[in-house]
């Protein structure tokens, strides 16, 4: 592991020279590539250094346990456990910073919630699925920005597809994609029965400029007028966009906001972060079966999670956790899930690393 986290430090430093030069500063892609790779080992680089510093006092202090001065050597007696406690703990967290990480952890995030089975009940659980991950973010300091939505008459949403701005926000939210099953009495079932309904979330990392390019040529780009509720704009003026992606046959419309330009802008900011999961999707194909086995296929026909209102509770199935503070959970607490998740990602990577 020394061996391993000193190679580690070596390529910092050699990163650390390449991003400062200024011919990589002028090559936009390696420039953001470096330093994205770069920002990755920093956590692990610091932790190693203060590793060497804290393993430096130890033998300082073992050293003064064979002086003359008694004095001396019982204050070194007295600071030896404190010392060795550090020294397992930064160790600890070396092993874990040492294994595998996905590229995209630290990348902002496209969230994308439709709704399911369930006719409108499952619209309007969609709409509190995104006020459940708007106050999650907030309780991180991210921020959420509407790209998309199609919203319903009832206040729920047959899909609305947003932006979650801020450091890890992918790290944490990956683990939301899949089903998400609700279990409750519809405001309009007169006769109190339980209804399940479904709704189906999915999660991307937001692809940066330099990563995916869109040739002008491979884009159809159609403009027309907005539908639906709104304001002075709807079907006056043709703000409303539609860009295919010729090559991959990916389609995507905008027509939130009035400015056809800003409209295109985030189309355009969807088109990557799918392209960009396209790519990655094709690139793990050869370590799907593992990665099923290890932590599911991620693939939405599954259930991950089931929350049922007349008994207030919150089950995510993929580990077993059941919570009792539904009202807390669609509030935004959704961590002790979350943290649960992460536990078994890592030990199930501990395990996979021998």
């Amino acid at each position: 592991m020394l061996d391993r986290l000193a190679e580690i430090e070596r390529r910092y430093e050699e990163l650390e020279r390449l991003v400062a030069d200024p011919t990589v500063i002028a090559n936009r892609r390696e420039f953001a590539k470096l330093a994205r790779e770069r920002a990755q080992l920093e956590e692990t680089v610091t932790c190693w250094r203060e590793r060497r510093r804290v393993a430096r006092d130890l033998d300082e202090h073992r050293a003064l346990l064979r002086e003359k001065d008694a004095e001396l050597r019982e204050l070194a007696r007295s600071e030896l456990p404190a010392l060795e406690a550090r020294l397992a703990a930064l160790d600890a967290t070396l092993k874990h910073l040492l294994l595998p990480k996905d590229p995209n952890d630290e990348r902002n995030t496209v969230l994308e919630i439709r709704a399911g089975t369930g006719g409108d009940e499952a619209s309007l659980f969609a709409a509190e699925l995104f006020r459940m991950y708007t106050r999650y973010a907030e309780r991180h300091g991210w921020r959420v920005e509407v790209l998309s939505s199609s919203p319903t008459g009832l206040g729920g949403f047959k899909e609305v597809i947003a932006l979650v701005v801020g450091k890890g926000a992918f790290s944490r939210l990956k683990f939301e994609g899949g089903v998400h099953r609700v279990q409750r009495v519809p405001v309009t079932e007169t006769q109190g029965r339980i209804h399940t309904s479904a709704v189906t979330v999915a999660v991307l990392p937001e692809a940066e400029d330099v990563e995916v390019e869109l040739a002008d040529k491979d884009l159809r780009i159609d403009v027309y007028r907005s539908s639906g509720p709104g304001g002075q704009s709807v079907n006056t003026t043709d703000s409303a966009v539609r860009v295919t992606h010729l090559p991959s046959g990916l389609v995507v419309t905008c027509q939130d906001e009035k400015s056809q330009h800003k409209n295109k802008a985030k189309a355009l900011k969807i088109l990557r972060a799918r392209l960009l999961e396209r790519a990655r999707s094709e690139q793990q194909s050869e370590i799907a079966a593992n990665r099923k086995a290890m932590v599911g296929s991620g693939d939405r026909s599954e259930k991950i999670r089931t929350y049922n209102f007349p008994q207030s509770r919150v089950t995510d199935h993929r580990v077993n956790v059941t919570l009792h503070t539904l009202d807390r959970v669609l509030d935004g607490e959704i961590d002790p899930i979350v943290d649960a998740l992460v536990t078994r990602q890592q030990a199930e990577a501990l395990a996979a690393a021998g």
